[in-house]
């Protein structure tokens, strides 16, 4: 099973991110049902070790995260973009519940995450061939402004992701309520990064 756990932005900002997929030809943009914030990619696992990580995120105590849209990105890998995505401005909440999964998945018996959060909402993947494309830059400065008023993510969700041709689907499997939002979101230094989830 290859799972990962993640938030899911609602209706309203979802329409906002399908609004901005448009003008590179090579990207393979995402759907509605793809567009999430991974928290914690967990990988290949086997059943058990999975009912070990559903029973440590069911415990977990958190408020739902209360975030904005801040800008958008790319990753790139040997100097290659292979993603564009929207920031999502980090704020003390979503720090503390990545922290509370990334608590969780090591005591389930998952090795610990080394990589440094950064939380964003996959938009597209660029293959191979994409190189570096011209309007890959003009993407990124068309959508640098990329902002939205602050909205909550109520609901941890364990995702299932099935890989195919057509690219990824993404089956929830478990999802759980998170506590009332304690504050208003106190955002963050923003961070960049050069390298991205799985």
């Amino acid at each position: 099973m290859r799972l990962f756990v993640a938030l899911r932005p609602p209706a309203a900002i979802r329409d906002s991110l399908l609004d901005a997929m448009d003008g590179v030809l090579a990207a393979r943009w995402q759907d509605d049902a793809q567009l999430h914030c991974t928290l914690r990619f967990l990988g290949d696992v086997d059943r058990p070790q999975a009912e070990d990580v559903a029973a440590a995120l069911a415990a977990l105590y958190a408020p739902a995260p209360c975030v904005r849209l801040h800008s958008v990105g790319q990753f790139a890998h040997k100097g290659r973009t292979d993603t564009l995505w929207a920031g999502l401005a980090p704020t003390a909440a979503l720090h503390h519940l990545a922290r509370k999964v990334e608590q969780a998945c090591t005591r389930a018996g998952l090795a610990p995450e080394r990589r440094a959060y950064l939380p964003h909402v996959t938009l597209a993947r660029l293959p191979r061939s994409a190189g570096a494309a011209p309007e890959i830059d003009a993407w990124l400065a068309r959508h640098a402004a990329l902002a939205s008023d602050a909205f909550v993510l109520p609901h941890l969700i364990l995702y299932q992701s099935h890989l195919g041709h057509g690219g990824a689907l993404y089956e929830p499997v478990m999802r759980w309520p998170l506590a009332p939002p304690a504050e208003p979101p106190q955002v963050l230094p923003v961070r960049s990064e050069t390298s991205g989830d799985p």
